[in-house]
């Protein structure tokens, strides 16, 4: 007997789905992708119902639901804007979207009440917690294990937390960001020069040199489990540009050296809607053959990626049959919602078998990895449960065994492996 269960020999159709159900529901996740912060990178880290009812998912949410205008919106207060947005979203309309119904389901699980007048008796709570304690509490709510952070060396507020030397913490690892390197290089090569390094907008001299420097430093300061960049959908390779040089002399040579996977998160369109702030970004289509092109050419570094318009999802998941150091991960932004995330997940399922990662939560307030990942192991029990089925079906007998196995390299050791976790 084993978590409850117990099935010999070949399973039928119900027990096959409740093998499934029963490893999603009892598997550790490893989420590997968020935007949450270990506790000793302090207030860098959101919480609570405040900053979960002010997700800039909720704020776009909200210009379509009332007359208030972004301009006025943005000179309101943390509470103001919860207040609004709880009152138009929660209150004056049944919050049906994933988005809001995910704040309703992180309620739910504290048995806090999901549908008062006001968040009185929500923001008691949250003050009343121990952050450390809570951090444990939701980690168990969700499921999951440990996550990924998202971290940039150049951020003026998290910089100087781990210079003078954040304490690393075992369930939150670190992941060196490279966007403003990669993407803002002229608006960002001052820092690195304010820090002694002898670079310069156009990578004269020994600019490369120095930000392989620089990319040292910060790879043995953070200890990262991989390096990571979001690009636009106009990302390009080869190209003759300060990105195409520093990808491929400085960040992919230290790659290569420290033993870590690069992610390559492609398909953002910024600020389409600039008025919206950071929830005025867009998507789009992107030409996947740049892609290609650096696992082709850079066969020794191993790629991580997801990508943002659906429109893409087929071609990379063919890019990933043809190349083995591509793994893909996730359901990305927009496309986080089950309709969707069950389409592609079909799909990787059908062409890569158990070779990719299926999820992560992207989460930027703690608390939305135990709605997003509920949500997940709702959507893809029926998914997984059809393809054991399937292969039942076609005369290849199904143990419980295999269902162990190919939840948890989903789930944990793709990732594992691929990024050399301890």
């Amino acid at each position: 007997m084993r978590r409850g269960y117990i099935f010999q020999g070949m399973l039928s159709s119900d027990q096959i789905r409740s093998a499934v159900d029963a490893e999603l529901a009892s598997t550790k996740f490893i989420d590997v992708h968020t935007h949450l912060f270990m506790p000793s990178l302090g207030n860098l880290g959101l919480w609570g119902i405040d900053e979960l009812v002010t997700y800039h998912y909720l704020e776009a949410e909200l210009f379509r639901s009332s007359p208030v205008k972004p301009a006025e919106y943005f000179t309101l207060s943390k509470l103001e804007k919860a207040d609004l947005i709880w009152r138009t979203l929660f209150v004056e309309n049944a919050p049906v979207s994933e988005a809001t119904r995910g704040v309703v389901s992180v309620l739910h699980a504290f048995d806090l009440p999901t549908s008062s007048s006001d968040l009185k008796k929500a923001r008691e709570f949250f003050a009343s917690r121990d952050y450390h304690e809570h951090i444990a509490d939701v980690f168990k709510l969700a499921g999951i294990s440990e996550v990924a952070m998202t971290n940039d060396p150049l951020d003026p507020e998290e910089a100087p937390l781990w210079e003078k030397g954040a304490m690393h913490h075992s369930q939150f690892h670190p992941v060196l960001r490279l966007d403003r390197i990669l993407n803002k290089w002229p608006d960002h090569f001052h820092v690195l020069q304010s820090k002694g390094y002898k670079v310069d907008s156009e990578l004269g001299g020994n600019s490369i040199s120095e930000v392989r420097r620089f990319l040292d430093v910060w790879s043995k300061l953070m200890k990262p489990v991989y390096m990571a960049c979001s690009l636009p959908d106009t990302f390009a390779y080869p190209e003759n540009s300060v990105r195409a040089k520093l990808l491929t002399e400085a960040v992919l040579p230290v790659c290569r050296e420290y033993d870590l996977p690069l992610s390559l998160m492609i398909g953002v369109r910024y600020l389409v809607n600039p008025a919206l702030q950071l929830a005025g970004d867009g998507v789009g289509k992107a030409d996947l053959r740049a892609l290609e092109r650096l696992c082709c050419e850079f066969p020794e570094n191993r790629f991580l990626s997801s990508v943002l318009s659906r429109e893409n999802q087929h071609e990379l998941t063919v890019y990933a049959r043809k190349f083995s150091n591509l793994m893909l991960f996730g359901c990305w932004w927009f496309l986080n919602n089950p309709s969707v995330v069950e389409e592609i997940t079909r799909e990787r399922l059908e062409m890569l078998g158990t070779t990719f990662i299926p999820q992560h939560s992207d989460a930027r307030i703690l608390e939305q990895v135990i709605y997003k990942w509920r949500n997940t192991r709702r959507t893809l029990g029926p998914i997984l449960a059809n393809s054991y089925d399937l292969l039942a079906q076609d005369g290849r007998a199904v143990n419980v065994g295999d269902i162990q196995k190919g939840v948890k390299r989903l789930f944990r050791t793709n990732f594992e492996h691929w990024t050399s976790l301890p």
